[in-house]
């Protein structure tokens, strides 16, 4: 878990908002856009796995192509 106040990038980290088979999703703050946003944090495991990676390489890119006020947009991975 990620302790709120900890920065990942430009992203500093507010509250957990919950976890399942893919890994861990954040409340964040976009601190070079001064904006909310959602990041997913994959398990150190997935990173040596290249379907794992496949995987979220594929669900961040049918998210991308989406646009709808009730889907999560993508600002990249």
């Amino acid at each position: 878990m990620i302790a709120p106040g900890s920065r990942l990038g430009p992203y500093e980290v507010i509250a957990p908002l919950g976890a399942g088979g893919m890994g861990e999703v954040y409340k964040a703050r976009d601190t070079k856009l001064n904006r909310e946003v959602a990041i997913k944090v994959l398990p150190q495991a997935f990173a040596k796995d290249s379907e794992r990676m496949a995987r979220f390489q594929r669900e961040a890119q049918v998210l991308a192509a989406l646009n709808h006020p009730n889907i999560a947009q993508v600002f990249g991975w």
